[in-house]
């Protein structure tokens, strides 16, 4: 049906429209600043029960530094240089081996060293500053930013148009673009519209699957330089590198002060042999960065400043949301032939993010990486959130991984017996597990009236819950002690009641309600002989 707008029913129909775009902010287009919001005075974020992370880091510098010196002679690495970081401190830092074998230049903390694909991770932190400006959007369509991609020939009918995200997140459909990709560096802006002109091949339709592709990094890019206005390296220096204070971090080795640069080798006939050094080119965007252990230090601890979620003020070039964001994978993967640093089978969920890899295992570890490889450069850096540790190596051998990470994460996590953050309990978890305890003991008729949502007797009869619960009691004996509360989040929890033959085990659940109540509840008996 046809709604018709006479002239004299415009001006009311447009008052209506501004009462409802001023009152609504689900509409589109409609921005509701933060600071207009309601926070919760509340909350309590993670934080480390005991925090000696600083000195027992500190402690380990020496085995550290014995495992990187082991790992460069076994490979033929000329030299590595590498580092801890915790929280905002570069605790541990060091080098080994040379920059420049020919000069007879050491390797050094503040030396230069190519890092390849970790470049990745600051493209897409420049693509999401965009859209946290409101310049571009994720789901925006490439072509609308790079016409000459308007050519390409999809493999299938129903592919869907390639976005940002997909180039961000290495589904675009484009092959596996090493080595090839690596000698593209120092490629013109023009190579890369000629390779759109002449069309990219596709090994999969968009949206699909992941595939790492140096060209989606490429042409993320260029969007940033078309929408910017300026080149892409320049507004990532201005937008990421100035404002953390990365004033030695480069993309043309050619200005950097020879005495600082690292030169690049590859182990053959058992010799060392000079790759060449490329230039930056259209495809910097995807491995061209150049920097060193204190520069790259503080790009570390700003990804890090995102975890835990909290209140303070931001301080850095995007939103710790915007971190986060970056830190969650995209088509995550079963890895269930994954082995942990003890060498166990231990699998590991695995994705691609924003720029960056993302893995957690079956002990629940989690974390954030990405390594670079390029001729004569190998390196790697990974951060883990919950323990606000970053750990990071450089080194000058061709596609050569700078460290032995396994027998660095068992140094951390074994040996140091390193602990994450804990999640506090909220005052209104705490409240009610106190009403839970009496509840499930004496079933009072007023406290199921204050405390019950109400759902609880639908899921359940009162006469059902009385029984069961009167049950378990019967099975485990004398009550002797009821341990704390293990918080989930802010409204979900678990606590065992220890008695004299085993444990009961509670778990429950609160609403979303303002005030809320108890959902779910579930209670279960763990004999003596079942104790861990």
């Amino acid at each position: 049906m046809a709604i018709i707008i006479t002239k004299k029913h415009l001006i009311p129909f447009f008052l209506l429209s501004l009462l409802i775009s001023c009152n609504s902010p689900q509409i589109a287009g409609i921005k509701v600043e933060s600071d207009s919001r309601s926070i919760s005075k509340s909350y309590k974020k993670p934080v480390f029960t005991t925090d000696i992370r600083l000195e027992k880091i500190k402690d380990i510098a020496p085995q550290m530094h014995a495992l990187i010196e082991e790992h460069a002679k076994e490979r033929h690495i000329p030299g590595v240089t590498y580092g801890i970081v915790v929280d905002t401190n570069l605790v541990v830092a060091s080098a080994t081996g040379m920059l420049d074998i020919s000069k007879e230049l050491p390797a050094k903390t503040s030396s230069a060293f190519r890092i390849a694909s970790m470049s990745k991770s600051f493209t897409a932190m420049a693509i999401m500053k965009l859209r946290d400006e409101g310049k571009l959007s994720l789901t925006d369509p490439a072509v609308n930013y790079i016409p000459e991609m308007g050519g390409l020939e999809y493999l299938t009918a129903d592919s869907p148009d390639i976005t940002i995200e997909n180039l961000m997140t290495m589904t675009a459909g484009f092959p596996e673009d090493n080595p090839w990709g690596d000698r593209q560096l120092d490629e013109t802006d023009q190579m890369l519209l000629d390779l759109l002109a002449d069309g990219i091949a596709f090994s999969n339709p968009p949206s699909y699957t992941f595939e790492y592709s140096n060209t989606g990094y490429a042409l993320l890019g260029n969007i940033i330089s078309r929408v910017s206005g300026m080149p892409y390296q320049r507004y990532i220096k201005e937008n990421i590198l100035m404002p953390l204070g990365m004033k030695h971090t480069y993309w043309e080795y050619a200005n950097i002060p020879k005495e600082q640069l690292a030169i690049g080798y590859r182990w053959e006939d058992d010799q060392w042999k000079l790759e060449p050094m490329l230039h930056d080119g259209s495809y910097g965007a995807m491995g061209g960065l150049i920097t060193s252990i204190e520069d790259f230090s503080k790009y570390v601890s700003f990804h890090l400043s995102a975890w835990p979620p909290r209140s303070d003020p931001e301080s850095g070039p995007v939103k710790r949301s915007t971190l986060r964001e970056m830190h969650t994978p995209q088509f995550p993967t079963l890895n269930t032939g994954a082995t942990d640093f003890n060498n166990k089978p231990c699998a590991t969920v695995s994705g691609y993010g924003y720029g960056l890899g993302i893995h957690t295992n079956c002990k629940g570890l989690k974390l954030v990486r990405h390594g670079g490889a390029l001729p004569g450069f190998g390196s790697n850096y990974v951060f883990y959130p919950d323990y606000g540790i970053g750990i990071m190596a450089f080194g000058n051998l061709t596609y050569t991984a700078p460290w032995p990470l396994k027998k660095i994460e068992k140094l951390l996590f074994e040996t140091l017996e390193l602990e994450p953050r804990k999640l506090p309990i909220s005052d209104i978890l705490r409240e009610r597990k106190q009403q839970v305890k009496q509840l499930i003991k004496g079933w009072n008729p007023e406290l199921e009236q204050e405390l019950l949502a109400e759902n609880f007797y639908m899921d359940k009869s009162r006469e059902h819950r009385m029984a069961e619960a009167k049950g378990i009691f019967d099975k485990a004996g004398t009550v002797l002690e009821i341990e704390e509360i293990v918080p989930y989040n802010q409204l979900r929890g678990r606590f065992k009641i220890s008695t004299e033959k085993g444990f009961i085990n509670v778990f429950f659940t609160l609403t979303p309600e303002k005030e809320a109540k108890l959902q779910q509840l579930t209670l279960s008996f763990e004999p003596n002989s079942q104790k861990k």
